[in-house]
């Protein structure tokens, strides 16, 4: 039997207070009736024995101390799922805003997800193609990986992303269902339309499930926003069996909700004022990606966060370096350049690329490509710092050879249109032709036997041309 109590202890903000409540839990889901009519739901965020501070998705506008009714469901928030999801566009609870009706679900799931017994999860092989070279190519996604794309305002990683969902893929001649669940955070009105009009333009909305909470909606409904993205792709993905790519934007948008709601409730802060539990909310978030032994399926996940003033060792990107799988940085000064997608190569890295990549998944020459790849293009950067102290003029052969190829491997490497889709094997070419640049002897990174297979040819056909 619920009990229903009348009227508050306190309104602050998105948060009030109802004394005298008995059995409420942690994340109950809390019915509100304003003046006998208007209906407004909540969450219970903390229980101090018989006061409970509940967290209002909607406004508190029109609430008072004496006209609100509360009712305590006995349930945490939950959400209906089917496969009718994949098309279809919700806010960021989870309900429908498309206008085409609501779903009829299969199941319904708590948002909140169940922890994974680390004993049951599998270890991330095979790879997510999208597309793109620098992550093809050098910091490679694999199938049950968590990685960030660190990026900077007015940097374009919302065209990034777009991207990505027009072109991710698991590769050539793969039969298995893939699907995308985006999830986009205290975004503008324009950023998504800008996303619905390409995903719809592009055809790939059909396999997107998408989940918006906009800037002008409640911030607390943005802390609520990627835990419901992320059930809808649990249950694709070990319920469906399909492999599912979660895109979460911007992360930056979720942390800065949490500093606002954990000042309203008067906590102590942490770093740059963020609670000192960030840590443990982000992890929640990023480890609900992998595999489960014997479960077709996987989530894989590309959190994206805009870090403040590009300062890579602020809270938000720190944390996240620590829980993710390495990260993608997209740099400012390559976006000067105009070079898109301005991914700074060095400081990306994909923690879990040496186990997805190779013969039996991409090509034989992988591996090895990336690693003279990234060996080279540091050795432009000591180049550089030389010819700016000496003059290039004074630069040796060999220094001058590499100014040469880090020109062309930003250009023709790094940088790539918008709509243009390559393949695995199209990246590892146009690094083969890259690094005919330099001399044989300055390879040391690769194998004796795939130099002399894939160097030779790429040199005779360059001389060729």
């Amino acid at each position: 039997m619920s009990i229903e109590y009348l009227g508050l202890s306190e309104i602050n903000g998105p948060l009030i207070a109802v004394e005298g409540v008995q059995d409420g839990f942690y994340e109950e889901m809390v019915e509100f009736v304003v003046e006998g009519n208007q209906k407004k739901l909540g969450r219970i965020v903390e229980i101090n024995e018989d006061k409970a501070v509940i967290q209002v998705f909607e406004s508190t506008d029109g609430m008072s101390l004496n006209n609100t009714h509360t009712r305590l469901t006995g349930r945490p928030m939950e959400i209906g799922l089917s496969e009718d999801i994949l098309g279809r566009t919700f806010n960021g609870l989870g309900e429908p805003i498309d206008g085409l009706g609501k779903i009829t679900p299969e199941c319904v799931k708590n948002v909140n997800g169940m922890p994974l017994n680390p004993c049951c999860r599998e270890y991330p092989r095979n790879y997510i193609r999208t597309g793109i070279s620098a992550i093809d190519g050098l910091t490679t996604l694999i199938r049950g990986q968590k990685l960030p794309i660190f990026s900077g305002n007015g940097l374009p990683h919302d065209q990034l992303a777009a991207q990505i969902v027009e072109q991710a893929s698991l590769g050539e001649g793969s039969q298995e269902e893939f699907a995308i669940v985006f999830a986009a955070m205290g975004v503008k009105y324009d950023v998504a339309e800008f996303f619905r009009r390409t995903f719809e333009e592009s055809g790939a909305s059909s396999h997107v499930a998408m989940f918006l909470n906009l800037s002008n909606d409640p911030v607390v409904e943005r802390l609520i926003t990627p835990k419901v993205a992320l059930t809808a792709a649990e249950y694709l993905a070990f319920e469906k069996h399909m492999h599912i790519l979660v895109i979460l934007t911007d992360m930056t948008s979720f942390a800065e909700a949490m500093r606002e709601v954990s000042s309203l409730k008067g906590e102590i802060p942490s770093r740059k004022g963020y609670p000192g539990y960030l840590y443990s909310e982000l992890a929640t978030l990023y480890e609900r990606a992998g595999i489960v032994a014997g479960v077709e399926g996987s989530v894989t996940q590309i959190p994206i966060l805009t870090m403040p003033n590009d300062d890579i060792t602020h809270p938000i990107p720190d944390l996240t370096g620590y829980i993710t799988e390495g990260q993608i940085v997209l740099e400012r000064s390559l976006h000067q350049k105009t070079i898109y997608p301005p991914i700074q190569v060095l400081p990306s890295l994909s923690r879990l690329m040496k186990d997805g990549i190779g013969a039996k998944f991409t090509r034989e020459d992988h591996q090895d490509v990336a690693n003279q790849l990234f060996s080279s293009y540091a050795r432009v950067g000591e180049a550089r710092d030389l010819a700016s102290v000496i003059g290039e003029d004074e630069l040796s052969q060999v220094d001058k050879q590499y100014l040469k190829f880090g020109a062309a491997f930003e250009q023709e490497f790094v940088a790539q249109g918008p709509s243009e889709n390559r393949s695995i094997q199209e990246t590892l070419d146009i690094g083969w032709r890259l690094l005919s640049i330099l001399p044989k002897e300055e390879l040391d990174r690769i194998d004796t036997k795939i130099l002399e297979k894939y160097y030779v040819g790429q040199k005779a056909e360059a001389s060729a041309t």
